[in-house]
């Protein structure tokens, strides 16, 4: 019997009631249990002498108890508890609240391991409420599980050791023989043991090297399963290319990138054996849109219809508009379909989309409605991907026979995530800016020259042109941050009294948020004071200059993102970030804003400094849990391709008996997003 199959009630100890909390972790069964690692660990074998304690540091210290405890109240009432235990080497007092019988816990003379955060002024050594356990049987390294309310660390660990108890002679391991042998990794048994309970330091880092690999491995080997299912037949073959023609109705030059990305596509869709499933990637202004234009030209030059799906109305018209202008001599049919028109003129739209009158048409998620139909739909684009779920996707995909797929994105992903985030994908990247794009100064400033930085944006507006300011926060009195609808009201009174002033975030109601980000952009408002609503989905060339408060509370990315909302005319614009920290990180990350503006390389320092969540944000992208692995841990991520690699070429498909525990792993994780294409 599987212990996946095991419920976790089924352990000693554990009722309907405790039951309930293992299952608020994720653990409803023993195997789940076996999977679910320590964050952290406590290092009880590692002695630090009393006298070499630093202040701030997490230290174990064997010692005696070397007074009587002396007891009484604080001022608020709380019971307090004082002693102070001795080794060699000097005193420590020991601190602990709320806790009446600590003086027959520790007997006096007796000789205790102590760990917990230790304070060192001038030489007087204290920790407050640091556990304890008797000399001899205080060794070990201890693992510390993530709790839920009601559950405390010693449940989880001895809940652990039955299921380690419960772990077969021989464990069916995922990693056949030679494959550990080749890249020296123990095997899965030692692995589970020594996550948990790791007899040293070197097992700890053997067990989690293994599990590590193993699971960027099985996700690795997942996603390309995945892309392999997905390339089906080509069921919309062009005859022929149309992006030379598509080109001449523009008044400038494709750059080089973008001639490549187009013929990428082409040549998809020109191949009968596979159907278009790309990810066009390019940074801010790079002219992905361009792009994608040309693709869906070629494919109604030959007879189909494309569609073109954006996060929000003002950039599906902005889209409209661009197109409608490029094919304004031709016999193109374009149309735009979004919630906000009347319900005559989308039933009028959703009628010539259904008898074939419009070759393109561009909206919202009116697109995936049930009552928009197509004739004949033989190419969907969808604009900033991750602004969609992968259910929204496949809805739009539904709507033709097995139509091609071209998904852009401007969010910069590091090189080494792109297999990740988007394995089911191919991938061209846009990594060229057209000629004629302004630089953006970017600079860093403290709040003390806030209002000289408010007085230059005076003066750019009353040249003529816009600004934006963003903040990271919303409501009042959520912290002592700026917050946007405070901020708003206090530049409408006092700086920018004689200026339109407008205001816009994520609690507005969809239909506010686009009549605000109408009015900028029709230059009906000046100054917009924003959230990171305005990163995504507002194309506004006579913005010229940001002002970004609170810059540290961004992540690189995201700040990149949001730079990328001005220098998108002709205009000179700037970046301005204001920003107090004095952190190492912050100032770091703050700086590269200001020395780069490659996407690529501001994503990898991101990735460096916060890790890989702000590539990924909400779990839309729809990527299976990780137990032990992080996406940020480049190194292994690396070693885990290459493992892949081997795999795939050392048995296709894994249909070796060795791998069948391999692709049964693969099936159990991915069955966690509700993908059934790897069962």
């Amino acid at each position: 019997m599987s212990l996946y199959n095991m419920k976790i009630e089924e352990l000693s100890g554990i009722g309907k009631k405790r039951a309930e909390q293992f299952n608020k972790l994720g653990v409803f069964s023993v195997g789940e249990l076996l999977t679910f690692y320590p964050r952290t660990y406590e290092d009880w074998s590692e002695i630090t002498d009393i006298a070499d304690v630093e202040d701030g540091a997490t230290v174990c210290i064997r010692a005696s108890v070397h007074s009587a405890f002396q007891s009484g109240f604080t001022q608020n009432g709380k019971y307090i508890a004082k002693t102070y235990v001795a080794d060699d080497t000097g005193l420590c007092e020991l601190i602990y609240f709320n806790n009446k019988y600590i003086d027959r816990m520790l007997v006096y003379g007796q000789t205790y391991r102590f760990f917990g955060k230790a304070s060192n002024k001038f030489g007087n050594i204290s920790m407050i409420a640091p556990t304890f356990s008797p000399d001899e049987s205080s060794s070990e390294i201890r693992p510390i599980y993530n709790l839920t309310a009601g559950l405390n660390n010693n449940t989880v660990v001895n809940a652990v050791k039955q299921a380690v108890k419960l772990l077969p002679e021989v464990v069916n391991d995922p990693l056949p023989d030679s494959l550990r042998e080749k890249y020296d990794l123990c095997d899965l048994k030692y692995a589970i043991n020594n996550i948990h309970f790791p007899s040293d330091g070197e097992a700890l880092k053997k067990a989690r090297k293994r599990l590590i690999i193993e699971e960027l491995l099985v996700l690795n080997l997942g996603l390309r399963s995945l892309k392999s299912h997905k390339r089906a037949a080509n069921m919309n073959i062009i005859c022929k290319d149309y992006s030379d023609e598509f080109e001449k109705l523009l008044s400038f030059d494709f750059t080089n990138a973008q001639k490549n990305a187009i013929k990428d596509c082409i040549d998809d869709i020109k191949n009968p054996e596979v159907t278009l499933n790309r990810l066009v990637q390019g940074d801010v202004g790079s002219g992905k849109t361009v792009v994608a234009g040309s693709v869906c030209y070629s494919i109604i030059k030959n007879g189909m219809q494309a569609a073109i799906m954006a996060p929000t109305e003002i950039l599906a018209e902005q889209h409209y508009n661009s197109f409608k202008e490029i094919f304004k001599n031709l016999d193109v049919n374009i149309a735009l379909l979004t919630g906000s028109l009347k319900q005559s003129e989308k039933n009028d739209v959703r009628e010539r989309l259904k008898n074939g009158e419009i070759d393109l048409v561009i909206g919202t998620h009116a697109l995936i409605t049930d009552n928009t139909e197509f004739k004949n739909l033989g190419i969907v684009v969808t604009d900033e991907q991750h602004r969609f779920g992968v259910a929204q996707r496949a809805k739009l995909l539904s709507k033709g026979n097995s139509p091609h797929l071209l998904v852009m994105s401007a969010t910069p992903i590091p090189r080494t995530l792109g297999l990740i985030i988007f394995g089911d994908l191919d991938i061209s990247i846009i990594d060229e800016l057209p000629p004629g794009r302004q630089e953006i100064d970017t600079l860093l400033i403290g709040s003390d020259k806030r209002v000289r930085a408010l007085g230059f944006i005076k003066k750019e507006i009353a040249r003529g042109r816009q600004a934006y300011i963003v903040c990271p926060l919303v409501e009042e009195g959520e912290s002592d941050l700026a917050s946007a609808e405070e901020y708003a009201a206090e530049l409408m009174l006092n700086y920018f009294r004689d200026i339109p002033v407008g205001i816009l975030h994520g609690k507005m109601k969809s239909a506010e948020k686009e009549q605000v980000m109408r009015k900028f952009s029709e230059n009906k408002i000046k100054l917009l004071v924003a959230t990171t609503v305005i990163e995504v989905g507002i194309d506004v060339p006579n913005a010229t200059i940001m002002m970004i408060e609170n810059a540290e509370r961004f992540g690189l990315s995201q700040l990149h993102q949001l730079r990328g909302r001005v220098g998108r005319g002709s205009e000179k614009s700037w970046c301005i970030l204001v920003s107090d920290s004095t952190t190492e990180n912050s100032t770091e990350r703050l700086k590269t804003m200001c020395t780069t503006r490659d996407g690529f390389k501001i994503a990898d320092a991101d990735l460096k400094l916060r890790g890989p969540g702000d590539f990924f944000g909400s779990r839309q992208h729809g990527l299976p849990e990780l137990s032990i692995s992080s996406l940020a841990d480049t190194k292994n991520l690396a070693l885990s391709q290459g493992i892949a690699d081997f795999v795939i070429k050392d048995s296709q498909n894994l249909l070796d008996d060795r791998y069948r525990a391999l692709k049964a792993e693969i099936t159990r994780l991915f069955s966690s997003t509700g993908d059934s294409t790897l069962n």
